[in-house]
Formats: structure tokens, C-alpha cells, sequence
């Protein structure tokens, strides 16, 4: 008898620990899917059509953007002159996710790391790796840091 009621909250506890693992599992892969679909706006919409408003839109006012070839940039406005430098060039670059990994960062918002490659109208000429930190603010998401790093030529 005993031994059954041992059974017994051994199955009950297993149960909730299933039951939260699974609901922890669904809130992870909704925000995978919320923060690549931001990623898709950032870069295949905004990045690779030249879509400023939208750019703006995305990227927080205390942006800080981390590269392993320039140093920091605390600038929201030099990130926006350089998108539009680019976009006002003759080689259309864009760029295409690889792959990549999300976090969720407690109440603030998560990390996405991945890698990319650069494209200069159409054919492949570097990678690069990247973490993402965005914020979660008034039910949106604004991506408040960058970090890009790793940056490789792609040889022909």
C-alpha cells in the first residue's frame, strides 16, 4: 500500500514537471519564431530593400552596435547614415541568416546568436557571426545591441 502511494506522487510529480517542461518548450519556440520574424523585418525587408522607416523603427534610440572591425558605435544616427550610404549604392548588398539560436533574457527580452552572409548582387563574398539583444517594450521588440564579430571573405 505504501508502496503504491509512493508510485502514485512519483507519476503525479513526473506529470508537472512534464506539464511545465512542455509549456517552458511552446513559450521558447514562440520566441524563436517572434524574434526571427523580427530578424526577417530587419534584414530581408529593411536591410535588403532599403526600407528606412522601417529600419529606424527597429532599432532602439540607445543602440549600441559592437564590431570586431570598427570598435563600438553608440550612434542610432551614424547606423541610419550608413544604411543609407549603402542603400544609395550602384552593388546591391544584402544579407541571408544562416542559422541561429534564441534565449529569452528573464522579463527584458532575449539573445539571438547566428551567423550570416553577405551577399553583393547575389553572389556570396563573407560571413559573419552575430549576437542580437532585443528588448521587449510596449509589446514590441527593438533591438538594443549588437554584436558582430568573426567577419570572413568568401573566396571565389
Amino acid at each position: 500500500m505504501k508502496k503504491s502511494i509512493l508510485l502514485f506522487f512519483i507519476f503525479l510529480a513526473v506529470g508537472k514537471i512534464t506539464a511545465q517542461t512542455n509549456e517552458e518548450v511552446l513559450k521558447m519556440a514562440q520566441l524563436k519564431t517572434e524574434i526571427v520574424k523580427m530578424d526577417s523585418l530587419l534584414f530581408t525587408v529593411a536591410f535588403n530593400e532599403c526600407k528606412i522607416d522601417l529600419f529606424k523603427k527597429i532599432m532602439a534610440d540607445d543602440l549600441e552596435f559592437y564590431d570586431d572591425r570598427s570598435g563600438l558605435s553608440v550612434s542610432k544616427e551614424n547606423e541610419i547614415k550608413s544604411f543609407l550610404e549603402r542603400c544609395g549604392r550602384t552593388e546591391k548588398l544584402t544579407r541571408k541568416l544562416n542559422s541561429c539560436t534564441v534565449d529569452k533574457l528573464g522579463d527584458f527580452g532575449a539573445v539571438q546568436l547566428g551567423e550570416h552572409t553577405f551577399l553583393v548582387n547575389g553572389v556570396p563574398v563573407g560571413t559573419a557571426k552575430f549576437i542580437h539583444i532585443w528588448e521587449r517594450k510596449n509589446n514590441e521588440w527593438i533591438l538594443k545591441r549588437i554584436v558582430s564579430y568573426g567577419h570572413r571573405g568568401i573566396k571565389k
